[in-house]
């Protein structure tokens, strides 16, 4: 069965959400094709790693994903761990839970670019985004952009929170 004939067999059988990972496949692009076969289930990575793309990488295919599937999409994040980052994506590492605080911030700032007209000036440790011409801005799509940050690596897989720090 593809994953749209999955998701669509998930949403008739009552379930609330589809998830993909990334493992072996992008996380992304199934998730678009299920958005097109769904009306009403979420769509959710769980995980997407943070660290093999920056911010505004990010940005991009969550917000299109978003204004693709009407809102229902949520990001769900991850660290990895530091061979897989280093190695793996050829990516700098540095502290998994501060970096992913800022990652989510980041994320933040440019959404609400896009999404609520405030201009983008994330300017941290691990990452600056302070440009963003109309060129290059997404129109508004109308829905909120969702992450869910979790800890894949020093945290034990512990939920982050919607600051990135982990939860007790």
């Amino acid at each position: 069965m593809t994953l749209p004939g999955f998701a669509g067999r998930a949403e008739e059988t009552g379930f609330d959400v589809v998830t993909t990972t990334e493992v072996d496949h992008d996380p992304f692009l199934p998730l678009a094709l299920a958005s097109q076969a769904t009306s009403r289930v979420r769509l959710a990575t769980g995980i997407a790693v943070a660290f093999a793309r920056t911010p505004m990488a990010m940005a991009y295919v969550t917000n299109d994903l978003q204004a693709l599937s009407g809102g229902r999409f949520v990001l769900g994040l991850g660290t990895q761990t530091k061979p897989h980052i280093t190695r793996r994506f050829s990516m700098e590492w540095g502290k998994p839970v501060t970096r992913m605080r800022e990652y989510i911030t980041a994320l933040r700032a440019i959404w609400n670019d896009w999404n609520k007209g405030e201009d983008v000036r994330h300017t941290g440790e691990y990452y600056r985004h302070t440009l963003m011409t109309a060129t290059f801005r997404p129109a508004p799509h109308g829905h909120d952009n969702r992450a869910a940050p979790r800890a894949v690596g020093p945290s034990g897989g512990r939920p982050l929170g919607p600051d990135g720090r982990p939860r007790r």
